[in-house]
């Protein structure tokens, strides 16, 4: 086994087990705000029907200590990570990142969990280990260009089987051959498309990723043999990934200088729906608090740059789960309702009051503007509405709403429950083995019984 020949897989290996974030105070700050964030939402997740048939389907009642966010069971640490990874995205409201186009922490926290139950180790190394994973998960990102994305595979899965894989290796000190086995086992696992979206299998692309960078990094662990060069190789990943716009020295380029969960950073979301129409979701919200009256509107148009609706499958959503990725239907409920709920995204049958004025909504592009590509100045939506006394309103919305402080999302996604509350302010904290061992406890508690 060697790593001749395959300078840049060498590298990043190099870069992920070598990296050091507890030293950056902003780094492992907003790490603990994106663990709070996902918690609260893989909390909510848990108790939604098909985490449960998910677990049942997946081995759940398997033995072992690995928890189950949100339900006392305990089961195999493999299936604990698809199960955690699941729940945290099955709602649509973690977090995401500009340069994966993708959700990171849902992917890289239920491995590290996974991790948890096979060893010990301290809540401050598990921080640390998320950042470099979502460093990775990101720098691969930017590596491969926009048509990854755009051509139909889903970024959250095929990015963070490998960004597991790298937190995995940073916490454990793998070594640098270890490790490009391990990012190569990855690779050769990831998968998951675009065309999922609106569907159970969505949500699931995170838990499998998170699955197979556990897996990935245990094998090699275990001595098992793979390519060391999936970055280096001519048939490896960004041959099949990149379909010719790679850059791929954006792999290791200027690595935690600064790290990218500090800039560009995560956006936690302020809805739970697919972050595309959260713009949109923002200038609903805006009208109704102004009284625009649905009744009164003719009809609207959004216009968006080149590839910034590629994520916005659905323009005539069933349920509220294909409701998640139509921006028709997201402004119509922000609008009509003045916010946005998990209720407004279930799996019942859409009111015909919201979507009598979803149906009046249409999409175009504005082609004389930049690509939407990761530099958040490429994101924007334009709003026209055509009133039916012959006005119009138009506004326009510029990259993306989010929250800075998930407490209040915690809170709202817990419902208060006294089980949780002393979540937020423990991940702020923790740093050693005895809080990372608490924080477990608490999350192994019964969210359905608690919530529900």
């Amino acid at each position: 086994m060697t790593t001749v020949g395959a300078p840049l897989t060498h590298a990043f290996a190099q870069a992920i087990i070598t990296s050091d974030p507890t030293k950056d105070a902003a780094a492992m700050g907003a790490a603990r705000t994106a663990i709070i964030d996902f918690l609260a939402c893989t909390i909510a997740g848990a108790g939604d029907r098909t985490t449960d048939l998910l677990a049942d389907a997946v081995g759940a009642k398997l033995p072992g200590d690995a928890i189950l966010v949100g339900s006392t069971r305990r089961t195999d640490p493999l299936v604990a990570a698809v199960v955690n990874g699941y729940a945290g995205h099955v709602l649509d409201y973690d977090d995401v990142h500009a340069s994966v186009r993708g959700h990171p922490t849902t992917v890289i926290i239920p491995a590290l969990l996974g991790l948890a139950a096979e060893r010990g180790f301290a809540a401050e190394a598990l921080l640390a280990s998320y950042v470099v994973g979502l460093e990775a998960m990101a720098r691969l990102g930017l590596s491969l260009g926009s048509k990854h994305y755009e051509n139909g595979f889903h970024a959250t899965a095929t990015l963070g089987t490998v960004g597991a894989t790298a937190a995995i290796t940073h916490l454990t000190r793998a070594s640098v051959e270890e490790t490009t086995i391990a990012l190569g086992l990855a690779a050769t696992q990831s998968s998951g498309l675009r065309l999922q979206f609106g569907y159970d299998a969505k949500p699931y692309h995170a838990g499998m990723a998170a699955r197979s960078g556990l897996l990935s990094a245990r094998l090699a662990a275990a001595g098992f043999g793979g390519a060391p060069d999936f970055l280096d190789n001519p048939v490896g990943f960004h041959s099949a990934y990149s379909f010719g716009v790679d850059r791929l020295q954006a792999v290791t380029e200027n690595w935690g200088a600064p790290w990218q969960i500090v800039a560009p950073g995560l956006t936690l979301k302020a809805y739970p729906c697919c972050t595309a129409s959260h713009p949109v979701a923002s200038l609903g919200i805006e009208l109704n608090r102004e009284e625009l009256a649905a009744d009164a509107i003719e009809h609207i148009t959004f216009t968006y740059p080149p590839g910034a609706d590629a994520a916005l499958v659905v323009t005539k959503p069933n349920n509220g789960i294909e409701a998640r990725f139509s921006p028709e239907y997201v402004f119509a409920a922000a609008l009509i309702d003045g916010a946005l709920r998990i209720d407004h995204f279930d799996e019942r049958p859409l009111e015909p009051r919201l979507m009598a004025l979803a149906e009046r909504a249409s999409r175009r592009h504005d082609d004389s503007a930049p690509r939407m590509s990761s530099d958040p100045k490429t994101r924007f939506v334009i709003l026209d509405v055509a009133l039916r006394d012959g006005t119009t309103i138009t506004r326009r919305f510029d990259g993306l709403p989010g929250v800075t402080d998930p407490t209040t999302k915690f809170r709202e996604a817990t419902a208060g429950h006294p089980s949780f509350t002393d979540i937020p302010s423990l991940v702020r904290t923790m740093n050693s083995a005895a809080d990372l061992h608490l924080l477990l406890a608490l999350l192994g508690q019964d969210a359905v019984q608690n919530l529900h």
